[in-house]
Order: structure tokens, then C-alpha cells, then sequence
């Protein structure tokens, strides 16, 4: 129970083969085994024959099915199958790749896996895709030799995904990441979507077959590179069988186009053209159409193409699409079976497209022109010969617009070899051609395809077998020949031999009368005796088959030579040469410049490809080939589905048994005595190079025996030694090691070397820095030492000379206190003089006062007693004696009451007039302290006008000193002002005759004269031409009637505080005119108006310029009233500068003053503003 066993069905089917089972149960009388496929099977003792043991190395697996002990089909079956399910779908035949379809994506081909197998022998990594490409890229560089991949296998085997992996591994390798690398890569996408279709086997089946040239420089970076097409299948443009698309160039553009691109073009859904829905299938499963376009104009803008390219052959692409959209109805024309174009858009939109004229291109479509005997003959096509006109038109556009597609992708990554021979290049070639295609109804393009498949097949079975077997006759070694299935016999009846296939088709092809019926009939009479030949079963038959080396495949012969003629007739090349496109011209320019009999003698389409064939062939003989054999597991394109019979017939159609057995028993390596010596002379020490040798092949020997052994299977013969890959691969390594150990060697010595020379530098260096550092250390302590000295000198000196300054200074302080002592002494003599006659002065005045006063007072007793003695003697002689001395007496002491009443009242005057002295002063001295209040200073001085919202006529009082003007207003006297003004005299100029009045009778408008009014004006009283000045001259008329108090202030305050009525008006002025900064900014706005503007705008620019700094600022007037006053917008009513708010005197003022400056020559002048209408208060306050 748990033994692997092969268990034999015998169906008795071609491609039956055992199948790989293991035991369950063996102990009830019957064996049950379960197979690979799940399948439970019951076998009785009897039928046990048809169980055989397996071998250990297939229960598994193994990684090159050399190493395989059950060396059979089933055996490399199994070990496929089961490497499949575990999702490993390469495995190694010696050095070749078989890559199974997993048809799902695998995370093996990333970036880490390319470093992974870079320069790894094959067999040292598991199997893969990249070693294969590594080994061809190293073995370039290692023997200087031009490498090639061939990638062969079925249709929808995988190949163009293997040569898009080696071309990005070969691009990674190379290191350089170079702009033509990026253009390489680029080229796949290009190629793929103008040349691969989905078919019933294959989404992205290539429907041409290509070999990329991949140069190298002696570096091992890419340089260059060249692509060849062969055989694109041109017919599948016009009709696809079931399930197929077209080209997926066509589905990609209709689905990626901007909307307004496809109007241009016409173009609508893939499903509204009979060349795209012909096979009922538009869309692809896994493929995003709109994407794809997305990578294809990316992939072009890198390889060069311009715009305009790109826009010509999308118009080329959609004039393919409307031709294939044209009606076609059979006419009868004398007898003559014609048809119509019938009239539709598409065929419009297709002349459009191709810019010929509609007619032109209807009647091309419909008849052909004939040249018989110099005349020119007009015939209608049929219908049927009409729409082969059409096909064939289609796909002569299609076909030439490809070659030229691959032209210009070579034009831009192709470099032409250098002269050089140090700069010689080498290539790696990877050949991706179609696979070998067997359909239910094969056409010429089949043909062509399996013969180049056979080709290659012969190339194989050549490069594996014949040439090896005869080089080991040539070589006399012991060898046991191998026998494999040749395919040279079909190859010679195909191609090579006389009267072959391919040359009685192109017989056929260039007699006028030849038809099918006719080349199938030479085919039969020539080769119905060969074995590869299967002629049809009777004459009604149109197929012939050919046994290729893959199975037999049916030809349907209808077609075949229009085909292969491969040519237009002379009305489809006039069209192209009439039309003005000019690219459609560049793509038929050979078809334009050949003539019609050359046209007809022109090589055919498979001579063409048999000669492509065969250059292809030597240019891979001209290389080492590494094989990748590709294999399909299923026919439904589904992972991890396993199709026991389908790979059966793959394996054994490409030779895969027999090649295995070669590559076990034969010696894939092989080297000359020169070569062998040269390279591995390293590991045995001793050797000599090859050119200093008399002995190649025993050195050969010796060298072998040392390495590989005495008993392995290797082998010496004439001029070469013959070694399996695993000997290769222990050569290497050996080589490397040695390699490794003498450059380790080297490196060591070397190493040694520059550590001694380093060691010594340094030695050197640091016994140089010592001796510096230690002369530098000296150096120092000597200045430390100096430096010391000098201070210790210093000291002595300082304490010498400190001692003579004590006693100087002494000396001299003494004699200072001396000469001090006798100037006090002196000031204070003075100052006792100067006190003693201020003293005595001051003594005198006091008592002369005290004199005055005694004398006064003395004179007045002195007179009062001479008025008591006069008195007295005057009453003497009235009354008696006494009583005239009583009443005298009485009287005399009144008057000296009253004088003494009057001293004291003298005595309080003065009192009092001392103490208000003294609180003047003080009072004085604290207004000189406290802040001015400038708003009170201004209502003060402007008192007399009264409050702003008074009526007129009701002014406050005047100030002092200005009473005068509170004093009516004469009569104004009128005056003739028509009469002339006297003439002062010839001396004197008399100033009196210019008089205001005469001013404003000469310039005001209208009937104002030169008195004053309290209403506002309706006009201005000068004449200005901008409406601006005119508005701001009524605006400040008003604001002077508010300033004076003849007009009222608003009654409502609209506008938003911002604190600055609290601010004094003095500090507003200073703070705008008393700033440094604006003399700085006065200063560069007159430098900057001088600098930009003519002589006679400089002074209106700064005076402008200066009222803008001046009126900018809040203080001065509100945002509102700057932006009014820059604007020039004012009115009458309603919209005056200051009628939004109540304003103060300062703000009228600034603003009178401001429009003033603002406006020279818009506002009245001065004199009308300040004289005339502001009176003589406002002239005051202005001024």
C-alpha cells in the first residue's frame, strides 16, 4: 500500500500512453489503485501484468528528465504533470527548457528573481526561463559568440510570453537601463497589437512570425537592436472564423479613442463593422482594450512616432473599417454581370479617410481597366470579384502599413556596426514564429506557416542529432547510435527538391490561366506517390494533405494562388497615386514606382517567405542555439487543466523522447584541445599555455583525470574532449575556485603591499608631526618663559612708577588744597563784598523807603498841623479859644485816621497783589506741565462761529482781539465795472484797482458775484472742463458754509466709530506731517515723480502724491471720504464728501485743504475759496 505504479489501460488510442497510479488496497483479493487523474481502478491477480513498479526519480519529480530512470513517454508525462500541479512549468532536457502554459500569472519574474539567476550555471537554480536566458548572455560574452533562442511549440503554447520574459531579463542583466533598452521593451506591445489576434486556441496568437536581433557591445550593454517579420496573416483583416477577432489594434483603438478623435474618423462601437464582428466575438477575456490603446500610444511616443503619424494611421485603421462596411449589388450590364457601390456614409467617410474622391473610388471598387494592344478596356466586376477588389485593397493597406510599422521601430533602435574592430558587438537572437497550426480549414497562410515549422523542426533534429552524431563518428567515439524521426523527406517534397510544392504553386501562380483547379491537379500528378503526400479521394475533392512531422494536415486549395500572387491591380495603384494623402503614398511607394509589367513579374508572397526562410536558417546556423520548447496543456486555455493526450502528441511530434535519450547518452559539451587547455589549465598546476605545448591531448587527459576521474563518462578523441553538462558544470566550479584562490592570493599580496606603503606614509607623517609638535611645544614654553619675564619686569616698573605717582600725587594734592584754600578764601571775600553791598543797598533802599515814607507821613502831619493851626485860628475868631483848639484838634486827629486807614489799605493792595502774583505763577508753572488739549485750543480760537448745528446768523462771541469784526457789514457800494480803471500814476502803482470784485465779475459763472452767500452754489463759481473738479469745487462749498456755520450738520451719525474722535486734533496733524517717516516718503515720491515723469507733470504727481499720504491715514479722513476723493465722486445733494456724519472743524478743514491740493486745477483758487466766500474768520483759520 502507498508503491507508485504504472498502470497500462491499452485503449488502443494513438497518443495512449500508461498513466501513473498508486496502490490504495491489496488486501481483499483485488488491487485498488487510484490514478493521476483521480480515476479509482480495481485489477484482479490476473490482469496484474498490466501494473509495472515505478521508478523512485518519477514518484516526485525531477528538474531535468535526463536524471529520469523510467526513460519513457509516460515517464516525462508524469514528470510534467506533476511539476504542473505544483505550479512549476519549467523542466530541463539536458540545456533544453520545456515551458508547460500555466495560463495564469506567477510571481517568478520579478525583479529578485532576475538577481537570483544572473550568472548561475544551468542546474545550479531550479528551471526557468531566465536561466536559460542568463546562460545565452553569459556564453555571449565568455566565448565572443553570436547566441540564439528558439522558441517553438503549438499555437497558444506560450512562446511570445517566453520572448517578451527574456527580453526583459536581457534588458535587466545588461545593468546599462538605457534609453534603447526602454525602446526595445517598447517595441512588443507595438508589434503585438498590429500583429496578434485572439483565436479559438490562443488570445494573443501571434499571427507573424518575428526574430529580435539583440546587439551587445563589448561590455555586455544593449546597443541596438533589429526585428524581422515573416508572413503576417493579411487575410485575417478581412474575415475571421468563429470566436476569432480581428487584429486587436482596431478593438483597442474604438474602445481607447477620446470621443471627439472617433468623430473625426467616424467611428463608432466594434460591433457596427462587418470586419470586427464577422466572428461574433469583440471582446477578449482578460484583456482591457481601452488600457491596451493606453500602452500602445505610450510604446509609440518612445520609438519616435509623431503625432501626426500616429493620427495617419488611425485614419488608415478606420478607412479599413468603413471599406469593410460597403453594400455591394449585382447589376446586369450589357450582358455582363456587374454591381453597385450602394450609396452609404461609410464609403464618403472611407474617400474622406483616404482623401481620393468618392467617384474614384467607387468605380476602382466596381471595374477594372484592361490594356490590350495599347487600348484601354473598362470591364465590370461581378459582385463576388468586387468584394475580393475590396479584400484584396484592405489588406494591401493592412500589410504595408505593418512593414512600415516595423521599419520605423527598427529605424529608431537600430545601430548600423561600427568599422571599428576593437568596437565589434555581438547579438543574441530569439526567434518567436508561429507554431504549427491544424485547423478545420487550412489556407496557403497554414501552409506557410508549417513549412517554416518544419524548418525549424529539421533545424532541431539537425543541430540534436545528425550534427551530433556525426561528430562523434568524426571524433571516433564510442557511441551507440541513436535512431529519431527525421523530417527531411516532407521538408525536400515541400520546398527543396525539383518540381516541390511550393515551386509548382508559383508556376501555377504566374501563368495567366493557372487556377486552383490546375495546381491542385500538377500537385497530384507529381507527388501522388510520395508518402507525405495525400492527394484528395476524388476529382470533385479541392484538398490536398501533407504529413508533416506533427500529424497530417488538409489544404483547401481555393485561394491559393490569389494568394500567393499577392499583388493589386493597376486601378487600385492609380487610386493611391491620385490620392492626397501623402502617407498612403509612402506606404505604396514601391507599388507606384513599378510599372504594371514589372508589378506582374514581381516575386510571389511564398518565394518571398522561402527566401526569408532560408536566410533565417543560416543566420541561426551562424549561432550557438539554446532551445525553449514550449507546451500546450489544454485546449480551452484554462490553469491547472491537464491534457493527458494533447501533450502526448506535442512531446512526441517535437522529438522530445528522442531527445532526451541523446542528451543522456551523448556529450552536449565539447571542447577543442586549445580551448580545453586555455581555460582550465588553472586547476592543475604546472600547465603550460596551449601554444607552449607538444602534447594538447594528453595534457587534456591528465587535466580531465585529475578532475573529473578516471572512471566517469567522458570521453577524449581527435581534436576534442567530449563532456556531459554536469562535467561542464564541476569544470566551472572547480575554475572558479581556483580563480577565486589566486585572486585572493593576488589581493593579499596586494593588499600587503599598499598596508606597507600606507604603514611607512604614516611612520613618516607621525615622526614629521612629532618633531613640529615637539618644536612647537618648545616655542611656546620659550614665549610662556618671555611672556613671564616681561610681566615680572612690568611689575617692578609698575611698583616704581607706583610709588613716584604716590608721592607726585601727594605733593600735588597738597598744593591743590593750598591753591583751593586761597580761591575759597578769595570767592568767599567776594561773595562777602558782593552780599555786604547788596546788604547796604538793600539797607539803603529800605531806608530811604522808611525816609520817603517818614517824610511823607511827616509832611503830611506837617501839613495837617499847619491845617489844625489854620483851622484853629480860623475858629478862633467864631468861637472861643478852647473850643476853636478842641475842634481844631478834633478835626486833625480824623485826617489822621483817614491817613492812617489809607496806609493800611495801601499795605492789603500790595499784599494782595503779591499773593495773585505768586498764584499766577504757580498756576503758570502747572499749565506748563499739564497736556494741551488741541480740540479745545481750535473751539477756543474758532468760538465766534458758533455751534455747527445752529442756524445762521446765530454766531458765538468773538474772540479777544478780534471784536472789530463783530462790527456790521457796510453797504457794499456798487461800482461800474464796465468803466475804465484810471491809470495810476507813472511812480506809484496803485494795488487798488485789483480788487476782488473786478476778479469775480471777470471769471465766476453765470450771475455770482464777489459777495458772500450762506446758500450752496449750483454751479461752480470758476469753469472747469472735468465733471470730477466740478462736483468736488460744490463738495467744498459746502463743507466751507458747515465750517462757518451757515449750513447744518447731519443729523444722524452713520458711520462706525473707531476712537479717533478722542484723539486731540494737534497730536492728528503731528502724527501725519511731524513723522520721520513721511519726510522719507515725501523724499522718495519726489525722486521717484522726477525720475518717471515729464518736467511738467513732476510737481502735480508729488503734490498728489503728498495728499495721498496726507489724506491715507484714518485720522484725517474716513476710508469713505479717500476713496470719494481719488474717485472724484461728489454731488449737490445727497452725495457730498462729508454729509454722511457729523463732522469736526479739523476734518472740514483737512478736506477743504486736501481738495485744494488734490485738485489744482479742478478746485477754485485761494483767493475765491478763503477771500470771497470763506470771509475773513476762515482766511484766519486757514492760514
Amino acid at each position: 500500500i502507498g508503491d507508485y505504479v504504472w498502470m497500462d489501460l491499452r485503449s488502443g488510442q494513438e497518443f495512449d500512453v500508461p498513466i501513473g497510479a498508486v496502490v490504495k488496497l491489496c488486501d481483499s483479493g483485488q488491487i485498488q489503485v487510484v490514478d493521476d487523474e483521480g480515476n479509482e481502478h480495481w485489477i484482479s491477480p490476473q490482469n496484474a501484468t498490466h501494473i509495472k513498479p515505478m521508478h523512485p526519480t518519477s514518484v516526485h519529480g525531477v528538474e531535468d528528465m535526463i536524471r529520469l530512470g523510467d526513460l519513457n513517454e509516460a515517464g516525462i508525462l508524469r514528470n510534467l504533470l506533476i511539476r504542473y500541479r505544483d505550479h512549476l512549468i519549467y523542466t530541463y532536457t539536458g540545456s533544453i527548457l520545456v515551458a508547460v502554459n500555466p495560463y495564469q500569472l506567477l510571481s517568478i519574474y520579478s525583479p529578485e528573481h532576475i538577481r537570483q539567476y544572473t550568472n548561475k550555471k544551468i542546474g545550479e537554480m531550479p528551471p526557468h526561463i531566465f536561466a536559460i536566458a542568463d546562460n545565452c548572455y553569459f556564453n555571449m560574452k565568455r566565448n565572443s559568440r553570436d547566441q540564439c533562442c528558439i522558441i517553438s511549440g503549438e499555437s497558444g503554447a506560450g512562446k511570445t510570453e517566453s520572448t517578451k520574459l527574456i527580453l526583459q531579463f536581457l534588458a535587466a542583466i545588461s545593468g546599462q537601463h538605457s534609453w534603447i533598452e526602454q525602446q526595445v521593451l517598447e517595441a512588443t506591445p507595438i508589434l503585438e497589437a498590429f500583429g496578434n489576434a485572439k483565436t479559438i486556441r490562443n488570445d494573443n496568437s501571434s499571427r507573424f512570425g518575428k526574430y529580435i536581433d539583440i546587439h551587445f557591445n563589448k561590455r555586455g550593454a544593449i546597443e541596438g537592436a533589429k526585428i524581422e517579420q515573416y508572413l503576417l496573416e493579411k487575410s485575417r483583416v478581412c474575415r475571421q472564423a468563429p470566436d476569432e477577432r480581428n487584429y486587436h489594434v482596431f478593438y483597442c483603438m474604438l474602445e481607447g479613442m477620446s470621443e471627439d478623435q472617433k468623430k473625426k474618423l467616424g467611428l463608432g462601437q466594434a460591433s457596427d463593422y462587418n470586419y470586427l464582428a464577422m466572428g461574433n466575438c469583440v471582446t477578449c477575456e482578460g484583456r482591457v482594450d481601452s488600457q491596451e490603446y493606453a500602452n500602445i500610444r505610450s510604446a509609440m511616443k518612445v520609438l519616435m512616432f509623431t503625432d501626426t503619424e500616429n493620427w495617419e494611421i488611425s485614419k488608415l485603421l478606420a478607412a479599413i473599417l468603413h471599406l469593410g462596411n460597403l453594400q455591394y449589388e449585382a447589376r446586369t450590364f450589357e450582358n455582363l454581370d456587374a454591381c453597385e457601390v450602394l450609396f452609404s456614409p461609410s464609403l464618403a467617410t472611407a474617400a474622406s479617410l483616404l482623401e481620393v474622391n468618392p467617384p474614384d473610388l467607387m468605380s476602382c471598387l466596381t471595374s477594372r481597366t484592361l490594356i490590350t494592344r495599347g487600348e484601354t478596356v473598362s470591364t465590370p466586376l461581378s459582385r463576388e470579384q468586387a468584394l475580393d477588389v475590396r479584400d484584396a485593397f484592405v489588406k494591401g493597406i493592412y500589410g504595408r502599413l505593418f512593414v512600415w510599422i516595423v521599419d520605423k521601430i527598427n529605424a529608431a533602435i537600430y545601430k548600423p556596426p561600427s568599422q571599428d574592430v576593437k568596437n565589434s558587438r555581438r547579438s543574441i537572437g530569439l526567434l518567436d514564429i508561429f507554431g504549427f497550426e491544424n485547423f478545420a480549414v487550412n489556407s496557403f497562410e497554414q501552409l506557410c506557416i508549417n513549412f517554416a515549422n518544419e524548418h525549424l523542426q529539421q533545424f532541431f533534429v539537425r543541430h540534436v542529432f545528425k550534427l551530433e552524431q556525426e561528430e562523434y563518428d568524426l571524433e571516433s567515439i564510442d557511441w551507440l547510435h541513436i535512431e529519431f524521426t527525421d523530417n527531411q523527406d516532407a521538408l525536400d517534397m515541400i520546398a527543396n527538391k525539383p518540381m516541390n510544392i511550393i515551386s509548382l504553386i508559383d508556376e501555377e501562380s504566374k501563368f495567366p490561366k493557372g487556377t486552383d483547379t490546375t495546381m491542385l491537379h500538377k500537385l497530384n500528378s507529381q507527388h501522388k506517390l510520395n508518402a507525405n503526400y495525400i492527394p484528395p479521394k476524388n476529382n470533385h475533392e479541392t484538398q490536398f494533405g501533407i504529413n508533416h512531422f506533427a500529424g497530417v494536415v488538409y489544404y483547401e486549395t481555393q485561394g491559393f494562388l490569389e494568394k500567393n500572387r499577392d499583388t493589386l491591380h493597376g486601378d487600385i495603384i492609380q487610386l493611391v497615386h491620385s490620392s492626397r494623402n501623402k502617407f498612403i503614398k509612402q506606404i505604396f511607394q514601391a507599388d507606384v514606382a513599378m510599372g504594371a509589367e514589372t508589378r506582374k513579374r514581381s516575386p510571389t508572397l511564398s518565394s518571398q517567405f522561402k527566401r526569408s526562410l532560408e536566410l533565417l536558417m543560416r543566420t541561426l546556423g551562424a549561432c550557438q542555439p539554446f532551445f525553449v520548447r514550449c507546451i500546450k496543456p489544454n485546449e480551452f486555455k484554462k490553469p491547472m487543466l491537464f491534457d493527458r493526450h494533447l501533450c502526448v502528441r506535442q512531446l512526441r511530434y517535437s522529438g522530445m523522447m528522442e531527445t532526451i535519450r541523446i542528451r543522456r547518452a551523448g556529450y552536449p559539451i565539447r571542447y577543442s584541445f586549445v580551448e580545453f587547455v586555455e581555460r582550465y589549465r588553472v586547476l592543475l598546476p604546472g600547465v603550460k599555455p596551449a601554444y607552449k605545448q607538444g602534447d594538447l591531448r594528453g595534457t587534456c587527459q591528465r587535466m580531465a583525470e585529475t578532475v573529473l576521474g578516471t572512471h566517469d563518462d567522458w570521453q577524449i578523441g581527435k581534436t576534442k574532449i567530449f563532456l556531459k553538462d554536469h562535467h561542464d558544470m564541476l569544470l566551472e566550479v572547480e575554475r572558479d575556485k581556483a580563480i577565486t584562490d589566486r585572486v585572493i592570493l593576488l589581493q593579499k599580496v596586494i593588499r600587503g603591499f599598499k598596508d606597507r606603503s600606507n604603514f611607512l606614509k604614516l611612520k613618516n607623517a607621525a615622526t614629521l608631526i612629532q618633531r613640529h609638535w615637539r618644536g612647537h611645544n618648545c616655542r611656546k614654553n620659550y614665549g610662556l618663559m618671555r611672556l613671564g619675564f616681561l610681566r615680572l619686569q612690568a611689575l617692578h616698573r609698575s611698583r616704581k612708577l607706583h610709588q613716584q605717582y604716590r608721592l607726585a600725587r601727594q605733593r600735588i594734592i597738597q598744593f591743590q588744597a593750598r591753591c583751593r584754600a586761597y580761591l575759597v578764601r578769595k570767592a568767599f571775600r567776594h561773595r562777602l563784598w558782593a552780599v555786604l553791598t547788596v546788604q547796604a543797598y538793600a539797607r539803603g533802599m529800605i531806608a530811604r523807603r522808611l525816609h520817603q515814607r517818614l517824610r511823607a507821613e511827616y509832611l503830611r502831619r506837617l501839613e495837617a498841623e499847619k491845617m489844625r493851626l489854620a483851622e484853629e485860628e480860623k475858629l478862633r475868631k467864631e468861637m472861643s479859644a478852647k473850643k476853636a483848639k478842641e475842634e481844631a484838634e478834633r478835626k486833625h486827629q480824623e485826617r489822621l485816621a483817614q491817613l492812617a486807614r489809607e496806609d493800611a489799605e495801601r499795605e492789603l493792595k500790595e499784599k494782595e497783589a503779591a499773593r495773585r502774583k505768586k498764584e499766577l505763577l504757580e498756576q503758570m508753572e502747572r499749565a506748563r506741565h499739564e497736556p494741551v488739549n488741541h480740540s479745545d485750543m481750535v473751539d477756543k480760537m474758532f468760538g465766534f462761529l458758533g455751534t455747527s448745528g445752529g442756524l445762521p446768523g446765530q454766531e458765538g462771541q468773538a474772540p479777544s482781539g478780534f471784536e472789530d469784526l463783530e462790527r456790521g457789514r457796510r453797504e457794499m457800494v456798487e461800482e461800474d465795472l464796465d468803466a475804465a480803471l484810471p491809470l495810476p500814476d507813472e511812480d506809484e502803482e496803485d494795488l487798488s484797482e485789483y480788487k476782488f470784485a473786478k476778479f469775480a465779475a471777470t471769471y465766476f459763472q453765470g450771475t455770482t458775484t464777489h459777495s458772500y452767500t450762506r446758500r450752496p452754489l449750483k454751479q461752480p463759481l470758476l469753469y472747469h472742463d472735468d465733471e470730477g473738479d466740478q462736483l468736488a469745487a460744490l463738495a467744498v462749498w459746502i463743507t466751507i458754509l458747515r465750517f462757518m456755520g451757515d449750513l447744518p450738520e447731519p443729523k444722524y451719525h452713520t458711520a462706525m466709530s473707531d476712537g479717533s474722535e478722542k484723539i486731540p486734533v494737534m497730536t492728528k496733524i503731528y502724527e501725519t506731517l511731524g513723522k520721520k517717516t513721511y519726510k522719507r516718503e515725501l523724499q522718495a515720491l519726489q525722486g521717484e515723480g522726477e525720475a518717471q515723469l515729464p518736467e511738467g507733470q513732476k510737481r502735480s504727481s508729488v503734490r498728489h502724491k503728498l495728499v495721498h499720504l496726507t489724506l491715507k491715514k484714518k485720522s484725517k479722513l474716513t476710508e469713505e471720504v479717500t476713496k470719494r476723493l481719488h474717485d472724484g465722486e461728489s454731488t449737490v445733494q445727497g452725495n457730498s464728501m462729508l454729509e454722511d456724519r457729523p463732522t469736526s472743524n479739523l476734518e472740514k478743514l483737512h478736506f477743504i485743504i486736501g481738495n485744494g491740493i488734490l485738485r489744482p486745477a479742478g478746485a477754485p483758487g485761494p483767493e475765491s475759496l478763503l477771500m470771497a466766500e470763506c470771509g475773513p474768520g476762515f482766511g484766519f483759520a486757514a492760514s
